[in-house]
């Protein structure tokens, strides 16, 4: 394996010191033209590239900040992860994207490597409920962001998505549909927009003058589609099925639609299924489906954007300007699709 070329190497086949090698790189109008072309000249032939990770370690600065999400086999966080590439790019900045996989433990271990990194700062959707995990993290003085989260208990800015609204949004659809059993399957109760969306839901059938009990539960362990088809499986198995199912996010109600189509149930007919996220695949799917539109491109680039304001200094290294920590709330739409037009 041939050995990187080092600054040392570049400052011998130029004939100078090492400092004016430096000054080539990092300050070039303070070194002499001659002296400057015959440096650029030993870069080029030796092709020296600098450790830019080295550098910004030694300055305390990191052009890359962190983005720790639930899941990126979902979609919604891959078009998170989008939003918040656009901006950082924008500003010159690059994102190291990482998956904790719903795994508290996962989390804990990239929010280390974050730190161990020195990034500029981190956007993260917690796995963590507890928020042990944010606790551990915030001693390294690190800023971070929360996303698709609100930020309870803490000062840190957060951008997330008005899930309450979102739930009422879809089981208000479903009650104007004419349904009056609905199933909610929810994913892990742990997870606080899993609690809100549940909220929103419960607030329509109020509103409506139905009681919770017309809300049936079927928490799954994860947020993906296996977990949707295992609900499937369960609500086949109901002798009361509910004639309506809402989703916590769209992989879920994706395997709902799975198992529903293998058994022959059909999708609205005889059950309407509302999702949650609109990802790119619920249009596409064999019955297009209903779903609670969240922006999650737009998501990720406020997150970014209000990251780079808390972390943006001017050349002396003081903060530009003072930072405030701002929750940002944005609201969902509902789309309507064939699964839930039931033409009863």
């Amino acid at each position: 394996m041939a050995q990187s070329v080092g600054i040392k190497d570049v400052a011998r086949a130029a004939g100078v010191s090492v400092g004016t090698v430096s000054n080539v790189i990092n300050r070039p109008d303070t070194v002499a033209t001659e002296t400057r072309a015959r440096v650029q000249s030993a870069i080029d032939r030796l092709g020296y590239v600098r450790s830019e990770s080295a550098r910004q370690l030694r300055a305390g600065r990191s052009r890359i900040m962190g983005l720790l999400v639930l899941d990126m086999g979902n979609p919604f966080f891959v078009d998170v992860a989008r939003g918040a590439e656009r901006a950082a790019r924008d500003a010159g900045l690059g994102v190291m994207v990482c998956n904790s996989a719903e795994s508290v433990g996962e989390e804990a271990e990239y929010l280390s490597l974050f730190a161990e990194q020195r990034v500029r700062g981190v956007l993260l959707t917690p796995a963590d409920a507890t928020g042990r995990n944010i606790e551990s993290f915030r001693r390294h003085g690190i800023p971070f962001v929360l996303v698709d989260r609100v930020a309870e208990g803490t000062t840190e800015c957060s951008v997330s998505v008005d899930d309450v609204a979102g739930g009422a949004l879809a089981v208000r659809h479903l009650i104007d549909a004419g349904h009056r059993s609905i199933a909610y399957v929810s994913g892990p109760p742990g997870f606080n927009q899993v609690r809100d969306r549940r909220t929103g839901a419960l607030n329509a059938l109020a509103e409506a003058g139905l009681g919770p009990q017309c809300l049936r539960e079927l928490p799954t362990e994860r947020l993906d589609v296996a977990a949707g088809r295992d609900a499937g499986a369960r609500l086949l198995g109901l002798s009361d099925r509910p004639t309506a199912v809402f989703c916590a996010n769209d992989l879920l109600a994706l395997g709902v639609l799975q198992a529903m189509y293998a058994a022959g149930v059909d999708v609205p007919e005889d059950l309407a299924i509302v999702g949650y996220d609109d990802i790119e695949f619920a249009a596409a799917a064999a019955v297009p489906l209903t779903s609670v539109r969240q922006p999650a491109v737009t998501l990720g680039a406020l997150a970014a954007e209000l990251l780079l304001e808390e972390t943006e200094e001017t050349a002396t290294g003081t903060p530009a300007r003072p930072h405030e920590h701002r929750r940002v709330v944005l609201q969902p739409e509902l789309v309507v699709r064939r699964s839930s037009l039931s033409a009863r």
